[in-house]
């Protein structure tokens, strides 16, 4: 009987390939870092992903865990019980707990163009926003409302620095006079 042609195919060394590449990459892939640095302290690489998750008192399997009623006909509805596993490491869920309650801070900022903009339109014309949208300086053809809107949102992402710059103003108007 002859042999598959494979077989009998000698095997040769690919020197295009980079071995210690190729085996970082496996490994990444294998165990993937855990993001979340709670998690990552009390996670046991001996153990599986579902027995981890438990001690942590976390969900594998959320369909798993919440009790599902089944609808049947004949019988009256049945909760399926959930797998009840004991939590070793109640910190993990405390702390991720407090990590959530949190509040989160409002991170968004403008560019310093358009806060250099908002300030020129302010120091020109207070709170005139038709003659802001005639200005020369409006390159880009701002409506009222657009402007308005523009100096809205510097007053709620830096409001100590408009605070700062309009009194500022303040200070320099009486002088002016």
């Amino acid at each position: 009987m002859p042999k598959t042609k494979q077989s009998s195919k000698r095997k040769k060394f690919d020197y295009n390939k980079d071995r210690k590449k190729m085996k970082k990459k496996f490994i990444k892939k294998y165990n993937p870092r855990i993001e979340n640095s709670q998690i990552r302290n009390a996670w046991d690489d001996k153990k599986s992903m579902n027995r981890n998750l438990q001690e942590m008192g976390l969900a594998f399997d959320p369909n798993r865990t919440l009790p599902i009623k089944k609808q049947s006909l004949l019988r009256d509805n049945k909760e399926t019980k959930a797998p009840i596993g004991t939590v070793t490491k109640p910190y993990v869920l405390n702390q991720l707990e407090e990590e959530a309650s949190r509040p989160e801070k409002d991170t968004k900022t403008l560019s310093s163009d358009l806060i250099e903009y908002v300030q020129y339109m302010i120091r020109e014309h207070s709170d005139d926003y038709k003659a802001m949208a005639r200005d020369e300086k409006n390159y880009y053809q701002d409506t009222p409302k657009q402007i308005k809107r523009k100096i809205n949102e510097y007053k709620r992402c830096h409001p100590q620095h408009y605070d700062a710059f309009v009194s500022s103003l303040a200070a320099s108007q009486p002088m002016d006079q």
